[in-house]
């Protein structure tokens, strides 16, 4: 039975989700793999330059800016954190040796970027035999050393574009793999028997009416507050996640339509499926639950876009299934648009047609990895 470790951190909720989405559809396969998942943040605690510094682990800074909206010259951030990074890059790969030279895997699966360098390293030093694979959680990378760096690995790409970039890179084609989109949650596949009308009325929603779902990942966004003022017309269920200041906020907001305001909820696609449409930032995780669910999406794309996620509304216009905007000053106008009913259709087919599977195919591909290392 292989030994396989899942590693994430929560900087963001994206890496953990699919960890544990990945991990939950291999247990279900009764395939007889262990899978550990490895908090990463927690076996480099002791290196945690930025707690030392502010208090605070570098997971929660990073989800404090999020949800503050203070994502501004985020691509500048990335230099000096990547700076950080190498000052400790000797210590970062003794820890990890040891680590892996204790817990003993099978195969080592990084869900996480701009540490990929000091795992690989690390594993090497434990038992090169051991093979190395990175998932892309984003639908690209954002190069130098964010995802992908020039080292003998496996990849698996959720995109034409990320799997280009690896071979760009110098990376052997049997060592590249595709998938058809994202990590999902399994939830997003279950059928969802439900009367939309009443589940609507239950929300004081009119179901004969538009409802928009509006969200920012886990940490919600400050954004959130200025999107529900300009749609003050138009009925929304808002998901804050884990930011129950800002619900509160919303919740007090004096409004001409109803809103339906949801803190931390793992019935995402419940709400999807009372929704028209979605608006939010352009992650890769919301953009494929609501495309999953057929949902057009609204997004936009501007200096406060996180670097790693500008691809993604690139990628909206591409596959046509939404629009993207400079800014939120201008969403009643965007939802007009959408609304139409030659655009909706449209979109809603387009959003139709992205057949993601990822989270059912990447347990092949991973005993196709793990067959090629033992051979």
């Amino acid at each position: 039975m292989p030994t396989i470790d899942f590693i994430f951190f929560d900087a963001g909720g994206g890496h953990r989700s699919a960890a544990t989405a990945l991990k939950a559809v291999i247990d279900a396969q009764n395939r007889g793999w262990d899978i550990r998942l490895v908090n990463l943040q927690e076996v480099l605690d002791s290196l945690d330059i930025f707690r030392k510094v502010t208090g605070l682990r570098l997971e929660d800074v990073y989800n404090t800016l999020l949800a503050k909206g203070w994502t501004l010259g985020s691509e500048y951030m990335l230099p000096a954190m990547h700076g950080v990074i190498r000052v400790y890059h000797r210590a970062q790969v003794k820890l990890l040796t040891r680590h892996w030279r204790e817990s003993k895997p099978d195969m080592v699966v990084s869900l996480v970027p701009n540490f990929n360098r000091s795992m690989w390293q690390a594993l090497q030093a434990a038992n090169p035999k051991i093979p190395y694979v990175t998932i892309l959680t984003d639908m690209a990378d954002y190069p130098p050393h964010f995802w992908m760096e020039k080292q003998e690995q496996y990849f698996i790409c959720g995109t034409e574009r990320a799997e280009q970039q690896a071979l760009e890179l110098g990376h052997d084609r049997d060592r590249v793999f595709r998938t058809s989109g994202m990590i999902l949650r399994p939830k997003f596949y279950d059928e969802i028997s439900m009367d939309r009308d009443e589940e609507c009325r239950k929300a004081g929603l009119d179901p004969t009416k538009p409802i928009g779902l509006v969200l920012f990942g886990g940490q919600g966004s400050s954004v959130m507050l200025e999107i529900a003022e300009r749609l003050s017309d138009r009925q929304l269920i808002l998901i804050c996640g884990k930011n129950e200041k800002l619900a509160g906020r919303l919740r007090a907001m004096k409004r001409n339509a109803p809103a339906h305001v949801v803190g931390f909820t793992s019935e995402v696609p419940y709400f999807m499926k009372l929704a028209d449409y979605f608006v939010g930032k352009p992650g890769p995780g919301s953009i494929s639950e609501a495309l999953r669910m057929r949902l057009p999406v609204i997004v936009e794309r501007n200096a406060w876009t996180l670097p790693q996620e500008r691809f993604n509304a690139e990628w909206i216009e591409q596959k046509q299934v939404g629009l993207v905007l400079r800014n939120f000053k201008s969403i009643a106008t965007a939802v007009d648009r959408l609304l139409t009913a030659e655009s909706l259709a449209r979109f809603r087919a387009n959003a139709g047609s992205q057949d993601n599977r990822a989270v059912f195919e990447i347990p092949d591909l991973l005993a196709t990895i793990h067959s090629q290392a033992i051979v």
